[in-house]
């Protein structure tokens, strides 16, 4: 297995050293970080070189086409296993070492659980339960979904955010890989899942794979509003980047 770990990242100078640093605090080394610099305006791209990682640059910004273009360059590069997770989330310490026993376990698409960041913002005990909870309401409208149920689909529909997912090279190549869409076009992590679902109903969501992410949005937009941006985009913010 050579596993990759593809970051897309736009503008994040200030944060994804955060991100850089947990992983290289995974138990599990065994692997290969690429951050893809996604047209930053800022010093993104030196940051993460800093680390002595890979940095390549995609010129069409969004975070499907900044993914796709990152996990097609691992797989040209001998990647057997492609993970992600985004450049203002961080990885569990044994985030990598789970993801290669999900596959390990027969899975080709590995899903994981989103929990909220508690270094950005001094989060109170009701936010920290209600994160979760607003996750699991998205999980729940993602299943009821009528495009989400059609009879062509190998197996259920299940969330998978794009800051913690894992796939085979082989499996994403199928599949036709992230769509090459902005975060305003399309969730791209929704499109995998999908395309998945077409082909394959080895994919599952794994609790042990646990990334935390970034509350940014959620401070910004407010919950209810939140839970519309996700649901189809329902509402419509004027500054999508959230810095």
């Amino acid at each position: 297995m050579k596993l990759w770990v593809i970051v897309p990242a736009y503008n994040e100078a200030a944060g994804i050293g955060a991100t850089l640093r947990a992983l290289e605090a995974q138990r599990d080394r065994d692997f290969t970080v690429l951050v893809v610099d996604n047209a930053s305006t800022d010093g993104t791209a030196e940051v993460a070189r800093g680390f002595g990682v890979e940095v390549i640059h995609e010129p069409r910004k969004g975070t499907g086409a900044a993914s796709d273009t990152g996990m097609r360059h691992a797989i040209a590069h001998g990647a057997t296993h492609l993970a992600r997770t985004d450049a203002d989330c961080l990885p569990r310490a044994d985030w990598t070492a789970n993801i290669r026993r999900a596959f390990a376990d027969g899975l080709e698409l590995v899903g994981g659980k989103l929990r909220a960041r508690t270094d950005e913002f001094p989060l109170k005990l009701w936010e920290r339960r209600l994160i979760p909870a607003v996750v699991e309401i998205a999980a729940f409208f993602g299943k009821a979904r009528p495009s989400n149920r059609a009879p062509e689909y190998r197996g259920p529909y299940v969330m998978m955010p794009g800051a913690t997912l894992a796939i085979t090279a082989d499996l994403y190549e199928r599949a036709g890989g992230f769509p090459r869409t902005a975060i305003e076009e399309a969730h791209e992590d929704r499109v995998l899942v999908n395309r998945v679902r077409r082909i394959t109903g080895a994919y599952g969501s794994r609790r042990d794979v646990v990334v935390f992410g970034s509350v940014r949005r959620l401070r910004a937009y407010g919950l209810v509003r939140t839970l519309a941006w996700y649901i189809d985009h329902h509402y419509e913010p004027e500054v999508i980047d959230i810095r």
